[in-house]
C-alpha cells in the first residue's frame, strides 16, 4: 500500500486512521454528455482505485442536470468504460435526477433561511455586477425580495411559467469575496427541455456546484475528488453543506491535476466536433483519445491502467508526452501477444531447387516472454517476401537479400538469389533463388553465415488483409480543434499478406507482425472473409524523426522521467545541457538516464551521493533512475526512509552478485516500506543469489524429468526451448538462482 501513497492516499488513510469515516466511499461523476476519454480513466483508476485500496465502495453516478446535452447513448459509454477497465460500482448506477426533489427541498431551505434568492437580472446585467477579480461586485437589487416572494417565483419557475433566462436562483454569499466563485453564484436556472430521465416533470434544473455536493451526501461520500479546474468551487461545496447544517459524517471535497497530453485534445465539445463534422469515423475511431476508440484500436485496459499509474497523482497540472501512453501500450503488449509474419508489400519468389511441401514449427514467442506457443508454417516451392527485403543494388549496410548476399528466411531455410525476373517497364515481379536444404533453423548443419532474417508467407496458404495504419490525429503538441489536424493520421493498406494462423473465425485478437508493429483485429469491420486489422501501435516511437524538420545542427533532446516511451520532449536550457554532458562525459550513462538526471536536481544530488558511496556508475543509475524517481513522484526526499547509502548498499550487492537484479527489485521496495538495510531484508528473508552447482542441479533435473516433450523437441532441433527451461529453473526458486550458472548448467545437461 505505501508504494501507492500519493497525497489524496494519505488522506485517506488519516481519515480512517483518525476515526473520521469507518468506512470510504467515493464516485465517479461524470456529465452524459459525451464519450469518456482517456482523461476519464485517470479520474476511474483514482476513484475506483482508492475505494478498492482501502476496503470501501466507489459509486458510478451520472451529472444529469442538463437535459440539452445528455444522452442515453452516452450513459451507455461511461457505464462500459468502466466495466471495460475492470472496476466495478456499488450499487446500480446512480443519476443526480435521482435526488431532483430533495435538492429542491434544499434550494426552499436556503431560501426561508434568507441564503438564496430570485434573481431577474438579464444576463449581461448579471455579468457586468459580478466584478472583476481587482474589484468587488454589485449585488443585485432583487435580492431584497422577500421570503414569500421568493418561494413563489421559485415554485412558478419549477411549473414552467417563464421563458429561460427570466429568472435564476442565486445564493446570497458575498459579492465583494475574492473567489469569484462565491460572488451569489447561482443555484438554478430555468430550462425548457426534455430530460432523457425525468422526462417533462422540470422546468428548472440544478447547477452543478449546487447538485454535487449534495448528491454526494444523500450517498454517503467521504472523499468527493475532482480535478483542479473545481479548486475555487470547493468553497462553495463547502457553503451548501455548512450553510443547511447537514449532520455529519459528511464529504470533503480535494482536487488532483486533470491529465493533459500533447498532440491530443480533451475538450469533449472539440471531439464532439471532430464526430459531427465527419473528421473521423465517429466516438470510436481508433484515432480518438476516447476509451471507445482506444479500446477498438486494440488498447488493452492493462496499459491504460498502467499509463495511469506511472503519471501518478499530482497537485499541479501539467503535459504528459503522448509517446508515454504509447511506451504504456507497447510494453503490455510486448509480454503477451504472439509474433507472426506480414509481408506488406508483396514480391514473390520461386525456390528453384525446392520440391514438394512441409509445415515447420515456429514458436509465437521470443525466449525474453515467459509465455509458450506455437504454429504451423506452410512453406513450398513459392513464397513471399517484402519487396524491401531485396536490393538489386544495395546500399551500404544493407544486411537482407542481394544478388550477392543470402539470406535467412525466417523459422525456415537460408536462400540465395539466382535471377530476377522483371517486366515491360523494368520492374522486378519476381525472383528465382535457390535454397540449402541442409540450413533449416534450428538445426542448420550449411555452415553458412548470413547478416539477418527476413519475413516470408507461403503463396498458397497466405491470406489477404487489409491494415489501417494509425497516426497521430493532430500534427502540433498543443492542437486547438480540427485546424490542426493530421492529414496523414489513417493509411489504409490494401494486398498484406499473412501466415494463415492469424486469420480467425472473431475478431479480439492481437499480434505483433514482425517488423511492422502490433495490431488488432477490427471489432466492427473484420471478419474471416476480409480481414481488417488496426494498427495499434510501432515497434518503437519514430514520430521525433518526421513530426520535425532537422536542423542544420540538431539540438540534443532530452526527456524527463518518462523518456523510456521514446517520445521527444523540449530542448534542455543551457545549464540542463552542461548537467547532462557531465553524466554522459563523466559517468558513461546513456542518454536517457543522462537526460532524467539533467532535469531533476533532486535525483541527480541523491544519484551522486550514491556514487560516492559505491562507485559504480551504471547500477546505482540505474536503480535511482528507475526505483528511486518513482518513489519521488509522491514523496519529498524527507519522507523517504532510505538514503543514498542503502541505494549504493543495494548496487554492491547486485554487481557481486548476491543478489539477482529482479530480486533487487523486492529488496528496494521493502527498503522502501520499512527502512531496513538492504543486507538486512536480504538476510531476514533468505533472498541470496543461489550459484552453488550442487544446490541448482537438482532442480535442473527436476525440471527436465516433468517436461520430456520439450526435451525432445529441443534435441530434435528446437533450440528456442532452451530459454523455457532456464526460466523454468528460475521460477522453481523464486527468481534466486544465477542466471549465469543457470544457463552453463542446462547447457551441459540437455547436451
Amino acid at each position: 500500500m505505501d508504494k501507492k501513497r500519493d497525497f489524496l492516499r494519505r488522506i485517506v488513510a488519516e481519515d480512517l486512521e483518525s476515526g473520521k469515516y469507518s468506512k470510504i466511499v467515493t464516485r465517479f461523476p461524470p456529465e452524459p454528455n459525451g464519450y469518456p476519454h482517456i482523461g476519464h480513466a485517470k479520474s476511474i483508476s483514482i476513484n475506483f482505485g482508492i475505494a478498492r485500496d482501502f476496503g470501501g465502495v466507489c459509486n458510478l453516478r451520472m451529472d444529469d442536470t442538463n437535459p440539452t446535452t445528455e444522452d442515453t447513448e452516452y450513459v451507455e459509454a461511461l457505464k462500459d468504460a468502466v466495466e471495460w477497465l475492470g472496476f466495478k460500482w456499488d450499487g446500480d448506477v446512480r443519476h443526480t435526477s435521482d435526488y431532483f426533489d430533495r435538492l429542491y427541498e434544499w434550494a426552499k431551505e436556503l431560501v426561508k433561511i434568507g441564503k438564496a434568492y430570485v434573481d431577474s437580472l438579464p444576463e449581461d446585467k448579471m455579468r457586468e455586477y459580478r466584478g472583476t477579480v481587482t474589484s468587488p461586485g454589485k449585488r443585485s437589487e432583487y435580492a431584497n425580495r422577500s421570503v414569500e416572494e421568493n418561494l413563489d417565483l421559485l415554485e412558478r419557475m419549477k411549473r414552467g411559467e417563464f421563458k429561460d433566462g427570466e429568472h435564476v436562483l442565486r445564493a446570497k454569499i458575498d459579492m465583494a469575496s475574492p473567489n469569484m466563485k462565491m460572488r451569489d453564484p447561482l443555484l438554478y436556472r430555468i430550462r425548457h427541455a426534455h430530460h432523457f430521465r425525468a422526462g417533462d416533470k422540470w422546468a428548472i434544473y440544478p447547477m452543478y456546484d449546487f447538485a454535487h455536493c449534495l448528491s454526494d451526501y444523500i450517498e454517503g461520500v467521504t472523499h468527493s475528488i475532482c480535478t483542479l479546474e473545481f479548486e475555487n468551487n470547493r468553497d462553495i461545496y463547502d457553503w451548501v453543506i455548512d450553510t443547511l447544517g447537514l449532520e455529519p459524517p459528511r464529504p470533503y471535497q480535494y482536487e488532483f491535476a486533470r491529465l493533459n497530453i500533447n498532440y491530443t485534445v480533451m475538450s469533449k465539445r472539440k471531439l464532439l466536433e471532430l464526430v459531427q463534422k465527419g473528421v473521423v469515423s465517429g466516438w470510436d475511431d481508433p484515432r480518438m483519445p476516447t476509451i471507445a476508440g482506444l479500446r477498438r484500436r486494440g488498447y488493452t485496459p492493462e496499459s491504460i491502467l498502467n499509463f495511469c499509474e506511472q503519471i501518478g497523482v499530482a497537485k499541479t497540472n501539467s503535459v504528459v508526452d503522448v509517446a508515454q501512453l504509447e511506451y504504456a501500450i507497447r510494453d503490455d503488449l510486448n509480454k503477451k501477444v504472439p509474433r507472426v509474419m506480414c509481408v506488406v508489400n508483396p514480391l514473390k519468389v520461386t525456390i528453384e531447387n525446392y520440391e514438394g511441401s512441409e509445415e515447420l514449427e515456429a514458436s509465437y514467442y521470443p525466449h525474453d516472454v515467459p509465455k509458450e506457443g506455437s504454429r504451423k508454417l506452410p512453406f513450398s516451392k513459392e513464397i513471399y517476401i517484402d519487396r524491401g527485403d531485396f536490393e538489386e543494388n544495395p546500399p551500404k549496410g544493407y544486411y537482407r537479400l542481394t544478388p550477392t548476399q543470402p539470406v535467412r528466411l525466417k523459422h525456415a531455410y537460408i536462400i540465395e538469389f539466382k535471377e530476377a525476373i522483371k517486366d515491360e517497364a523494368g520492374n522486378i515481379v519476381e525472383l528465382i533463388v535457390t535454397y540449402y536444404p541442409d540450413s533449416k533453423s534450428g538445426n542448420d548443419k550449411s555452415g553458412i553465415k548470413v547478416k539477418s532474417a527476413i519475413q516470408w508467407v507461403e503463396a498458397n496458404s497466405a491470406k489477404e488483409v487489409e491494415l489501417r495504419v494509425y497516426d497521430r490525429l493532430f500534427k502540433c503538441e498543443a492542437p486547438e480543434g480540427i485546424e490542426d489536424v493530421n492529414p496523414n493520421s489513417l493509411q489504409i493498406v490494401k494486398g498484406a499478406l499473412v501466415e494463415p494462423a492469424v486469420i480467425e473465425e472473431k475478431a479480439d485478437v492481437r499480434f505483433q507482425f514482425e517488423r511492422e508493429g502490433n495490431f488488432f483485429a477490427d471489432p466492427v469491420d473484420y471478419s474471416d472473409k476480409k480481414p481488417v486489422f488496426n494498427k495499434i501501435v510501432g515497434l518503437k516511437d519514430s514520430w521525433a524523426k518526421k513530426s520535425k524538420p532537422k536542423p542544420k545542427q540538431e539540438p540534443k533532446k532530452s526527456k524527463p522521467k518518462q523518456k523510456q516511451s521514446g517520445g521527444e520532449m523540449a530542448e534542455l536550457n543551457e545549464q540542463e545541457q552542461a548537467v547532462f554532458d557531465k553524466f554522459i562525459k563523466e559517468y558513461g550513462l546513456n542518454k536517457q538516464v543522462a537526460s532524467i538526471f539533467a532535469r531533476d536536481e533532486v535525483l541527480a544530488k541523491f544519484y551522486e551521493d550514491a556514487t560516492k558511496e559505491y562507485d559504480s556508475a551504471v547500477t546505482v543509475a540505474n536503480i535511482v533512475a528507475n526505483d528511486v524517481a518513482k518513489e519521488l513522484k509522491s514523496k519529498s526526499l524527507e519522507e523517504l526512509k532510505f538514503n543514498p547509502k542503502y541505494v549504493a548498499s543495494l548496487a554492491k550487492m547486485v554487481d557481486e552478485e548476491i543478489i539477482s537484479s529482479k530480486i533487487a527489485k523486492e529488496v528496494f521496495e521493502a527498503m522502501a516500506k520499512s527502512g531496513e538495510t538492504p543486507e538486512q531484508i536480504v538476510e531476514s528473508r533468505g533472498l541470496k543469489q543461489i550459484s552453488n552447482p550442487d544446490e541448482i542441479l537438482p532442480i535442473i533435473d527436476e525440471v527436465i524429468a516433468k517436461n520430456p516433450d520439450n526435451v525432445a523437441k529441443f534435441k530434435s532441433g528446437n533450440q528456442k526451448l532452451f530459454g523455457f527451461f532456464v526460466g523454468q529453473v528460475l521460477k522453481a526458486t523464486g527468481g534466486k538462482a544465477n542466471p549465469k550458472v543457470v544457463n552453463e548448467l542446462v547447457s551441459k545437461r540437455l547436451a
